[in-house]
């Protein structure tokens, strides 16, 4: 399938951004990135919203709570994160704000977004990753009072989002015995080294701007800015793919067809279907 129009004729917004990496390190680079992605303009649903912070020995990680008007005290929860290769995003941009606020409308979900501390000015794992195992903690254990079914509590994200929620739910799994209702996994990176491209995603790739390629010392970089320390050192809840996935939550992946990540995402679908996971892969076109 070609590549949408409507994003093909946004693409020069990009021109002359080498890498997302590079992309996202750059002040005014970031800022043009963050006008791409800001989909879909002024036709965002109205839903109410607060801020919280989350309180952690580390001094707080900020969330921003959505809750639609109306319902009762048993709507479906959902803790999400955003993506931006672990170096960038933040609660305004439209894969946080936007998917929120979509959830919140259609589908009445209270959601938790998560203002993680980004690997940038000597962060680095494991401290995004507490960050998301605190809001969720945080979020769980006080369901009633933000209007959440407890049994109806999910945690996702996308892109690096992704990669810290399933990461979390494996800890949490472990240390807390404690599972969320499911896991909603959009275009996830969970391997230190990205899997080979498939033939379908090589010819879907050859058809995107080299900005969105990422070769496999890009992927090096990406890991190896957010553990702090070589990539092959990282362990299961840095990187999901390395990790034992027996027991995790019903999970959906939704891989992007014109997606680097896709491999990853593919590959760490099948890895859940092995572990005996409930587990659904699609592929958005």
């Amino acid at each position: 399938m070609p590549l949408h129009p409507a994003i093909a004729a946004r693409l020069p917004m990009l021109d002359g951004i080498p890498s997302m990496m590079v992309g996202h390190a750059d002040p005014q680079m970031r800022a043009r990135i963050m006008r791409f992605q800001a989909w879909p303009g002024d036709d965002v649903p109205r839903v109410p919203t607060r801020a919280e912070l989350v309180p952690t020995r580390a001094g707080g990680v900020p969330v921003r709570v959505y809750r639609p008007e109306g319902g009762g005290s048993d709507r479906p929860g959902l803790v999400w994160m955003h993506g931006g290769a672990f170096i960038g995003g933040d609660l305004d941009m439209a894969e946080s704000d936007w998917t929120a606020r979509e959830l919140g409308a259609r589908a009445g979900v209270v959601v938790v977004a998560v203002d993680y501390r980004l690997a940038r000015g000597g962060v680095r794992y494991p401290a995004p990753h507490d960050d998301v195992v605190a809001a969720i903690r945080w979020t769980r254990d006080r369901a009633a009072e933000l209007g959440i079914d407890p049994a109806r509590l999910s945690v996702g994200g996308a892109s690096a989002g992704a990669n810290l929620a399933a990461g979390a739910a494996l800890r949490l799994r472990d240390v807390d015995a404690w599972s969320p209702a499911a896991l909603l996994l959009a275009y996830p990176p969970m391997h230190p080294v990205m899997p080979p491209r498939s033939a379908a995603l090589a010819a879907a790739m050859a058809q995107v701007p080299e900005l969105f390629q990422q070769r496999p010392q890009d992927r090096a970089v990406i890991a190896e800015n957010y553990l702090g320390g070589p990539a092959s050192a990282a362990d299961g809840y840095a990187m999901p793919g390395k990790a034992e996935l027996t027991g995790l939550s019903p999970t959906v992946v939704l891989n992007a067809e014109f997606d680097e990540l896709r491999a990853s995402g593919e590959l760490f679908a099948a890895q859940l279907a092995l572990a005996g996971v409930d587990v659904r892969s699609v592929t958005v076109r």
